[in-house]
């Protein structure tokens, strides 16, 4: 496969995958814990079955190892599912989600003790005042047709709670970043073998969103769509 087929692939998949998450988000609001199980479901059962082979396979990686990584990497996948119930704009959710480069950069230099050239500093600046734009501006739209004191105590604290979200979850993905990095390091990279497990060990977590999952697995079935 020529790298430019597999980037066009990437790009069409992560442009879609938006555009349709969107669509689902604008006519249910706080559906994406249904949509992320869906994802983990799916990936778990195609893991299982090419991957682990029915479970005969033996993992290269303990499995101790894998429950710590995926405790991290289901709590991100909840907390950013959340955050679009608090006034964040999905193209603000995305945006802001690209700026793990500063997250595992922060994180790097403080866990790993690395350290980067400037260019790489410099550009690290320059994501960030585009987040930071970006957030600006999103919270204006929130804020511009509603009075001084509704945007300040209802408004206006709910889109910085969804925004506190969106950060904690950011330096969580970033930190789970790191420890996949110690790991492949001790242990060779099996980024197949990651991938099943990280989906597939917390489907019973779902268990404790069962409740909202249903309720919006009746919406869909009721929707005409």
């Amino acid at each position: 496969m020529g790298t430019t087929f597999a980037i066009a692939l990437v790009f069409i998949g992560c442009c879609s995958n938006v555009v349709f998450l969107e669509l689902l988000v604008r006519d249910f609001p706080g559906c994406g814990n249904i949509v992320t199980f869906a994802q983990f479901l799916f990936i778990a059962v195609e893991g299982f079955i090419f991957e682990s082979k029915f479970g005969r396979k033996k993992t290269a990686i303990p499995i101790s190892n894998y429950v710590i990584m995926v405790t991290m990497f289901f709590f991100v996948s909840v907390v950013n599912n959340y955050a679009l119930n608090f006034n964040i704009a999905m193209p603000l959710h995305m945006i802001f989600r690209s700026g793990s480069l500063i997250a595992n950069m922060i994180l790097g230099i403080i866990i790993l003790k690395k350290r980067y050239s400037t260019s790489k500093y410099l550009s690290i600046a320059l994501v960030s005042i585009g987040i930071f734009i970006c957030t600006i501006m999103s919270a204006k739209q929130v804020v511009s047709t509603k009075t001084f004191e509704d945007i300040f105590l209802n408004k206006c604290m709910i889109y910085i709670l969804g925004i506190a979200m969106l950060t904690f979850a950011l330096l969580m993905s970033a930190r789970m970043g790191i420890f996949q990095e110690t790991l492949y390091k001790k242990y060779g990279k099996h980024s197949k073998e990651a991938l099943f497990y990280n989906h597939c060990l917390p489907l019973p977590g779902f268990l404790l969103l069962s409740t909202d999952i249903y309720r919006y697995c009746v919406y869909f079935s009721q929707s005409s769509m």
